[in-house]
């Protein structure tokens, strides 16, 4: 049974793994801790357990938190010293809190704090997978949160939406919904009175994209409406659907399932596991740039020949996942490269029979095998 409205999301046969990513906002308000909501919420996490779903919680807050106890201005996020010393001290408190509350309804709260390296590489993002199967196995709730206490600008999500993704990815969860600030995506930035709700999205467009606006309402947040889409992707690529709703409303869930306020992004197709994973890569060691006759061929399911590439950037080594591009600049498909960089620029727009000489070897069938592609 798949998921084709908000209301199915309290659907344990439609949706049997949930997971809810929650802004900082909405835990901490200008005047502190929101503990009043965070409670409602946490019943409602209660309410989805017992109708038989497993739940996992995304929760932003550590960085705000901790800033408020250390009394660092700009909420902590003035430098990357103040937003990881933040975290360090916001993060006991924001796990405390969940366990406390969840607690109180006989639940197990479980701590994950995932970097980007942890679900970009392959081998660590199947360890994430175990730990998360075991836990919800077990009858826990997993909390997870980046680990922005040891995250630099290079190696971080830096937003939740997006983990929150590919968390739902690593758990094979059935959907993922997003509290923010607004109550979905609009046809037009929210504070244009002509502004339309749109209730649900098949699939996310260029069309679509261009609808959203990178502001947040609160200026506490990391991420905006464009981080959303870009985790309504990384989502539809494991057949995953994805929701945003309006968080600042006590019970925002049922808010959401049971009035139907929020957007519905459904998933256009399903990609295998492995190719799901690399599709949603935020991080990518370099890219080739392809002409018009290789992005045909790679639209029809062929692997990527080394005459149809016509540019090679950056450093990569063969096994690490790179971009393909059209030459307008647009990303086609997410690989994993057969050859290094520098062997890849040597053979640049030759043919096989020319290869061997150029590398001193047989060279391989292809720059990128179509087994270790997804087009995008």
């Amino acid at each position: 049974m798949s998921i084709t409205r908000l209301s199915d999301l309290a659907d344990k046969t439609a949706c049997s793994r949930l997971v809810v990513k929650v802004g900082s906002s909405l835990l901490v308000g200008r005047e502190g801790l929101r503990r009043a909501w965070v409670e409602g919420l946490v019943a409602e996490i209660a309410a989805a357990r017992a109708r038989g779903q497993d739940v996992i919680v995304v929760s932003s807050g550590a960085i705000a938190l901790g800033a408020a106890r250390l009394g660092l201005e700009k909420g902590g996020r003035g430098s990357l010293a103040d937003a990881q010393a933040a975290a360090a001290v916001g993060q006991i408190a924001l796990s405390g809190l969940w366990a406390e509350l969840l607690g109180h309804h006989g639940l197990t709260a479980a701590q994950l704090l995932l970097t980007l390296e942890d679900l970009e590489d392959r081998r660590r993002y199947l360890n994430a997978t175990a730990t998360l199967t075991r836990l919800l196995d077990a009858g826990a709730v997993p909390v997870i949160n980046e680990n922005d206490s040891v995250a630099t600008q290079e190696i971080r999500f830096g937003d939740n939406d997006r983990l929150a993704a590919r968390v739902a990815q690593a758990a094979r969860a059935s959907a993922v919904l997003l509290l923010s600030d607004v109550d979905g995506l609009y046809d037009r930035n929210p504070k244009d009175p002509a502004a339309t709700l749109l209730p649900e999205v098949h699939g996310v467009t260029a069309e679509i994209h261009a609808m959203a606006t990178g502001d947040s309402a609160s200026g506490l947040g990391s991420g905006g409406m464009t981080s959303k889409l870009q985790a309504a992707e990384i989502a539809e690529l494991a057949g995953i659907s994805l929701a945003i709703a309006n968080g600042t409303y006590d019970a925002p869930i049922a808010r959401a399932v049971e009035q139907g306020i929020g957007t519905l992004f459904t998933p256009r197709r399903k990609a295998g596991a492995r190719k799901a994973w690399l599709g949603g890569r935020l991080r990518l060691r370099g890219s080739l740039t392809v002409d018009a006759g290789a992005a045909k061929a790679l639209g029809s399911g062929s692997s990527l020949l080394a005459k149809g590439v016509t540019q090679v950037e950056g450093v990569f080594q063969r096994g690490d996942a790179i971009a393909i591009r059209d030459l307008e600049g647009r990303t086609l498909a997410h690989g994993l490269s057969e050859y290094d960089a520098i062997e890849c620029s040597r053979l640049i727009g030759t043919h096989s029979s020319e290869q061997e000489t150029i590398l001193g070897y047989s060279p391989r069938s292809s720059i990128v095998h179509r087994d270790q592609l997804i087009l995008l």
